[in-house]
């Protein structure tokens, strides 16, 4: 008889974690994941990126599964591809926040993603994307980002840092939003109560699958959710602090593998 497997949902973010800088997915890390899949465990991708910047990897791993996509606020079928679930950013919420956190902090930047599987990635004047590889459309006016539904909202500061941001938009932004920080140069409003683990959470009952049978991989503060909600969370070495503090483990960094060492040790041949 087969040995029962250690977990049958792993959950792993991209940016920072499972992927490497160059947002590539090595050898080692794909065979990790094959081996994951031979065993019978479903890999689900839980990430801060929208569904149709997810596609494409999605794509590459050969995956026509479920992704957690937008920080929890769509629920994406691959296979056929659509949104089983999501929820908007209320737009006139966002105005007002945005406008709350100015009045801290001076002008911010600000960009959308906007909601559906089309749904496309808009930029203000003066708004860097913090992954240069991901496609965006620049829009003249701030006005513009509010035209079609969105599903989050990306801030940066030309001077602050994104601890400091972040920090300063959930002291003034309440229950307008939720204020997460998912990487370098990337603090976010999003709708208020949904995170990584919402989305998780709705996916995993999709799949028949609950917290105990869940080991999460991260790297970012967006990922403490995440991790709360898994029975076993593993952060990179690369990780912010904030996440160290409170992951079950941590393993090597996104561009040594880390992700594979945990799985290699797991699920063994």
């Amino acid at each position: 008889m087969a040995a029962p497997i250690a977990y049958s949902l792993i959950a792993t973010d991209l940016d920072g974690t499972l992927l490497r800088g160059d947002d590539t997915l090595s050898d080692r890390s794909l065979a990790a994941l094959t081996r994951v899949a031979a065993a019978g465990a479903q890999h689900l991708v839980v990430t801060g990126r929208p569904a149709p910047r997810v596609r494409p990897l999605l794509d590459d791993l050969g995956s026509e599964g479920l992704a957690v996509c937008g920080q929890g606020a769509q629920v994406y079928d691959a296979g056929a591809d659509r949104l089983l679930w999501s929820v908007t950013l209320d737009r006139e919420l966002a105005e007002t926040a945005l406008g709350k956190i100015e009045a801290e902090v001076g002008q911010v930047y600000a960009a959308v993603d906007q909601d559906g599987v089309d749904g496309l990635t808009l930029i203000e004047p003066g708004y860097l994307m913090p992954h240069p590889t991901l496609p965006a459309v620049r829009v003249d006016r701030r006005d513009e980002l509010w035209r079609e539904p969105i599903s989050k909202v990306l801030l940066r500061h030309p001077d602050l840092s994104d601890d400091e941001l972040a920090a300063t938009a959930r002291g003034v932004v309440g229950s307008l939003a939720t204020v997460t920080m998912s990487g370098p140069g990337t603090v976010e409003l999003q709708p208020c109560g949904i995170t990584k683990a919402t989305g998780l959470a709705l996916a995993a009952e999709h799949l028949g699958l609950g917290p105990r049978q869940t080991i999460a991989f991260g790297d970012m503060p967006n990922d403490i959710p995440m991790f709360d909600w898994a029975a076993h969370g593993v952060a990179m070495a690369n990780a912010h602090p904030e996440l160290k503090s409170v992951a079950d483990e941590i393993t090597l960094s996104n561009e040594d593998d880390g992700i594979a060492v945990v799985l290699e040790r797991l699920f063994r041949r």
